[in-house]
């Protein structure tokens, strides 16, 4: 038999790894379009944001980029946003006396970046967010934060607190919703994009869900809350009625909505 060429197993191991990422890369690329096709096979029932919201009828479609903002309350200061569309694509703090405001989607790498904000401002009492949600990980540790700087909390009237926002509204020491704001939960997806066998999946889904539901317990928030937010899919969004919000200790103030 003809010896093989001088190198041909090293090529040959380096043939199995090319040959083992393409898989992969096909896999998750086919992940990823499937991940989609239920938005499109099964579009959700739920109504649009412009439906009013009553106890027992809540579940709203909902796009983290393309979701009508509520009308502002009378006499609130105007907002330059429409839609979640209109809000910065990760969290921009900006200061008005005591209160520090966070608005925008919130991006991973966004808790440094408020640990920076908040190191450079002496003197802030409140924290106002207006966000549609984001990276969760990025909420609790922001929320953290507030909490460990004794923060009060509290969402502006006609504002929102979509998806991972609630979390950094739990963390205040005071918290508050103003009239005409929502706060909304749903799903929430946990880890990376990679090939995982389905019990690391799983598994990496529950060490997620474990990690929100100790955060909302030391912060003093009743763990019913995690029950509209496991029903209800990313494509949807649970608005929390006043009595809610109050009953599960997600503020200490309300207004009516």
């Amino acid at each position: 038999m003809k010896p093989l060429p001088k190198g041909w197993e090293t090529r040959r191991v380096l043939y199995a790894v090319l040959g083992l990422q393409l898989i992969m890369a096909g896999f998750l690329a086919g992940s990823d379009m499937l991940g989609t096709l239920p938005s499109f096979a099964w579009p959700s029932n739920a109504p649009g944001m412009e439906s009013p919201v009553v106890p027992g009828d809540q579940t709203r479609r909902y796009a983290p980029r393309d979701t009508p903002l509520p009308p502002r309350a009378p006499g609130a200061p105007e907002r330059p946003y429409r839609t979640s569309g209109d809000l910065p694509t990760r969290l921009e703090f900006t200061r008005d006396g005591e209160v520090l405001h966070l608005t925008g989607e919130i991006a991973t790498g966004d808790d440094a970046r408020f640990a920076d904000a908040l190191a450079a401002e002496e003197g802030v009492t409140r924290a106002a967010i207006n966000s549609p949600g984001g990276s969760v990980r990025d909420a609790l540790s922001i929320g953290r934060a507030l909490r460990d700087a004794g923060l009060a909390t509290e969402i502006e009237p006609g504002d929102i607190c979509f998806s991972a926002c609630p979390y950094i509204l739990a963390a205040g020491v005071v918290r508050k919703v103003g009239e005409g704001a929502q706060v909304g939960v749903h799903q929430h997806y946990f880890g990376k994009n990679v090939a995982l066998p389905a019990f690391m999946a799983v598994s990496d889904i529950q060490s997620g869900q474990g990690e929100v539901m100790e955060y909302l317990d030391d912060m003093g928030v009743d763990l019913r809350l995690m029950r509209p937010a496991l029903a209800t899919p990313p494509e949807e969004i649970y608005i929390l009625v006043e009595d809610e919000l109050t009953e599960w200790q997600v503020v200490t103030e309300a207004e009516s909505e």
